[in-house]
């Protein structure tokens, strides 16, 4: 099969496209690969700058939709089944070896490359908000990088749940992406937007924060929270991972969260059959439908990380594997 295989730690660069055997199903789920999602865990993969640090030479991926080939008599799927599955490695490839409890079903109306990106995004952003923010129906979520794939994801949880969202982006094209995921209000990382929280709540400011980025957005998010307001950290995009004094978290009552899907799951992997039933009900509804952006050929991959490293990428980037 043809797979893109991460031969040296330079980024983007040390990919190759090359030929390798396919994978055996075992007790997995064996999945013909139709579409891979492209996601800043791959970025940080290829850099050499992930938690997990895989031997070289490996395949990333860390998403994928597709159809089963073969699945195991206990899985929930079968033969033919159009399935979206988290992989963690090797999802860049024709085909891939998935857990039966990480591949679920794609919900009807969704295309293949919608799919390829909710498992990662969805799960993440309802297992924050609901899980670890403790989201009430009528709080006030803020969403910052809120044009990529997790933060338009946490758009349509958040609204799911009843909350009022308002999205941080950098400029007006991602500002209309935001939009389109379904934001209430768009501000711009430009301007004065811990001010215009202020204003927009009427100086009580946010409930929930969800912050990707770190670094001084999370700085000034702290100080944009509303009593009891918990600030979710999940992840460090902008580089520098920050610091709080303890005495602003008891002073104000506040909450600093950490989340961490990913290593929940090794804690209690039961937990992807409640958050897929879940995520699919607000699927049904047409309350989550995942914002495709940049579509790229499995061969141009390279290209594909750099759209999120240059933080060009709107919505979630995928790889068209084959046609389906």
């Amino acid at each position: 099969m043809r797979a893109l295989q991460l031969q040296r730690l330079e980024g983007p660069d040390g990919l190759a496209l090359v030929e390798v055997p396919e994978p055996e199903a075992g007790d997995q789920v064996l999945i013909d690969v139709v579409a891979a999602g492209v996601s800043f865990p791959d970025l940080l993969l290829t850099q050499g700058k992930y938690q997990m640090k895989p031997p070289l030479p490996f395949i990333p991926g860390v998403e994928v939709a597709g159809v089963v080939r073969k699945a195991p008599a206990s899985a929930s799927v079968r033969a033919g089944d159009r399935v979206m599955a988290f992989t963690m490695f090797g999802g860049m490839a024709e085909v891939v070896a998935v857990a039966p409890e990480m591949t679920f079903r794609v919900p009807e109306r969704w295309s293949m490359e919608a799919a390829a990106g909710a498992v990662m995004n969805y799960h993440t952003a309802h297992f924050a908000l609901h899980r670890r923010g403790r989201l009430k129906a009528g709080e006030v979520v803020l969403v910052h990088g809120a044009a990529g794939g997790v933060g338009t994801a946490t758009i349509q949880v958040a609204r799911g749940a009843g909350a009022r969202v308002l999205a941080v982006v950098s400029d007006e094209r991602k500002a209309e992406v935001a939009r389109r995921a379904g934001a209430h209000e768009v501000l711009l990382s430009t301007g004065d937007w811990l001010q215009q929280v202020r204003e927009k709540t009427d100086g009580r400011g946010a409930d929930v924060v969800m912050d990707p980025v770190g670094g001084d957005i999370f700085d000034r998010s702290l100080k944009c929270l509303a009593p009891e307001g918990r600030l979710l950290v999940v992840g460090f995009a902008g580089g520098r991972i920050p610091e709080v004094a303890a005495n602003r978290l008891l002073l104000r009552n506040i909450d600093v969260v950490g989340v961490a899907w990913g290593a929940f799951l090794m804690h209690d992997p039961t937990l992807t059959t409640t958050l897929s039933r879940e995520i699919a009900a607000l699927a049904e509804q047409g309350i989550v439908e995942p914002l495709v952006g940049p579509v790229y050929p499995l061969e141009q991959g390279a290209q594909a990380l750099r759209e999120l490293e240059q933080r060009h990428a709107t919505g979630k980037v995928v790889l068209r594997v084959r046609a389906g």
